[in-house]
């Protein structure tokens, strides 16, 4: 495409205003209270809403009208599919452009798909895994007769004790020596900067994450409710017990339901998350191999051996803009891009995130990569085995029978209908990104990690896994069951994991070649079932070996 002379003209003046423009030179000494940590606390102590003085709506009286449409099924009616791609995936957030960017001419980068599980959910194109002409709405001639959803909480506070704390008490640590620290350029902010974040806890974008995911579904799905009408009955929606969880199932129940309605209109079903309690969604709990180095954790000692040389010439970047009693480390790249992350998803915007190139975000994204693949991944020897108590919990809900005591799945709760309904046409689990990525690993589902295991060394693009396309936030694996009259095989079911419907016919044969991502029902049960006998929870969670990265153990422990 050809330029006028007038837009040549402004692009020209736009480049000749950025080279002339001045470093920045000028010095900036830290604060005393840098890199200390404050926080805000509401509601007020001692206030309580006043419902005498603030009656709610059944005491107020005059509703209007309040008749009901049908219920809405997208999914199955509607000609194209809501892809969550636009702005308003990570609306309200700011997302600057990266480091070195030239004053934002050309294509602009989002950086939020560069960082791992910290990123927002997008959708995933079907084309990524092999099917570019699958859409996750149902295929023509089919109807759906069940939906079941695995799905993460949304944007949370960093855990306790994480990176971003610590680099926070490095700060801080700096401003009490003697000769403090001092910075120019791009790195002055950090001489006034606190630790805003809390711990654990969902933020005001996490919280409307999961209830953005309810009202989608409800749009999708709404017409499986149907059958709760005709059987009298509610559903179950099911979580643990970290506050998070809790807020994350409430979340998405009022964006299914309504507000106050879903508080009326499902059960929502607490398990305890507890080191040694059993629970499919907490499953690392009773995994005792999970958090051992050579075993569970090799991910996160192969993500730490990439760091150290990934951030090389941007650390001499900082370095350089810092005298005194600071110095910053590989450590510190990964603490400053986790602060980019989570001050976006917490404050709405991140002077970290400037700090860094496009290229550094790549390599942030493979840190992650190496992480989620060694530790939750085909790589893994424990994955497979902590994905078990859900894949069990799928079966059952399809074979209509209670799963057996072999995984982490807690039979005080999944042997009776109350808690563990066997015949619902709707069924949402909410759980943490690695045991959403366990289960997808147990699955087997081999198209998402398409490839060679992923080099410890560096991307060498050869495999089909992200960690951002599979464990963001609010991350989400769902099974359609459907009937399909004009197929061979009338039950017929496929799976989704953020729009991305996953091929089957190579990993889970005979599955046949479907251009929709089908595969019979009844080939599909004996399959899991194989699957389900050959993981072996007790030795590959307490067994005594030594994996290593670099292997593709297909989730589960080598035998020595």
């Amino acid at each position: 495409m050809k330029l006028s002379l007038t837009t040549q003209a402004a692009v020209l003046a736009v480049l000749a205003e950025v080279s002339a423009a001045p470093t920045n030179t000028t010095t900036f000494t830290a604060s005393s209270f840098a890199g200390s940590t404050t926080s805000d606390v509401f509601p007020p102590s001692g206030t309580v809403v006043n419902s005498a003085l603030f009656p709610g709506e059944s005491k107020v009286g005059f509703p209007g009208p309040t008749m009901t449409g049908i219920e809405p099924a997208s999914a199955q009616t509607a000609p194209a599919y809501p892809y969550n791609n636009g702005p308003a995936k990570s609306f309200p957030l700011i997302l600057p452009q990266p480091h070195g960017s030239a004053n934002n001419l050309g294509d602009k980068v989002d950086i939020s798909r560069f960082w791992g599980n910290l990123a927002p959910w997008y959708s995933v194109s079907s084309a990524d895994y092999g099917l570019p002409n699958a859409s996750p709405n149902i295929p023509a001639g089919c109807t759906i007769n069940q939906m079941q959803l695995l799905y993460r909480h949304g944007a949370r506070y960093p855990t306790s004790g994480a990176a971003p704390a610590t680099f926070a008490a490095k700060i801080a640590n700096a401003t009490k020596a003697g000769n403090s620290f001092r910075t120019t350029g791009e790195l002055g902010f950090l001489t006034g900067w606190t630790y805003k974040l809390g711990a654990e806890l969902l933020t005001p974008f996490g919280r409307s994450q999961n209830f953005q995911l309810g009202v989608e579904y409800r749009q999708l799905y709404g017409e499986l409710l149907n059958n709760f009408t005709a059987a009298k009955t509610l559903p179950v929606f099911r979580t643990e017990s970290q506050d998070r969880m809790v807020k994350t199932a409430e979340n998405f129940a009022a964006g299914f339901f309504g507000v106050p309605e879903y508080m009326d209109e499902v059960n929502i079903e607490i398990l305890v998350e507890a080191n040694n309690v059993n629970n499919s969604g907490a499953a690392y709990s009773t995994c005792p191999n999970s958090n051992i180095a050579s075993r569970g954790s090799i991910g996160s000692t192969a993500a730490t051996q990439f760091a150290n040389n990934a951030f090389n010439a941007t650390l001499a970047r900082f370095n350089a803009e810092v005298t005194g009693n600071l110095t910053f480390t590989p450590t510190d790249a990964i603490a400053m891009l986790q602060l980019c992350s989570y001050e976006t998803d917490a404050l709405g915007y991140s002077a970290f995130c400037p700090l860094f190139s496009e290229q550094d975000f790549a390599n942030y994204e493979y840190y992650y990569d190496l992480s989620f693949y060694y530790n939750q991944g085909f790589g893994s020897p424990v994955a497979a085995a902590q994905g078990k108590g859900y894949l069990q919990e799928w079966v059952a809900r399809l074979t209509h029978t209670f799963p057996t005591a072999n995984s982490a799945l807690n039979l005080t709760f999944d042997n009776n209908t109350v808690y563990f309904p066997l015949n619902n046409s709707i069924y949402a689990d909410a759980t943490h990104e690695v045991i959403v990525l366990d289960t997808l690993t147990a699955f087997n589902f081999t198209a998402l990690q398409m490839g060679p295991p992923l080099s410890p060394t560096g991307n060498r693009g050869e495999n089909s896994f992200v960690a951002s396309k599979l464990v963001p936030f609010a991350t989400h694996f769902t099974t359609q069951v459907m009937t399909c009259p004009n197929r061979n095989q009338t039950q017929q079911i496929r799976f989704i994991v953020n729009d991305a419907v996953i091929p089957l016919d190579q990993s889970h044969a005979p599955c046949p070649v479907d251009a929709d991502g089908l595969c019979p029902l009844s080939t599909m049960l004996p399959i899991l079932q194989r699957r389900i006998q050959e993981i072996d929870f007790n030795y590959d969670c307490y067994a005594n070996y030594t994996a290593a990265p670099g292997m593709n153990y297909n989730g589960r422990a080598p035998r020595m």
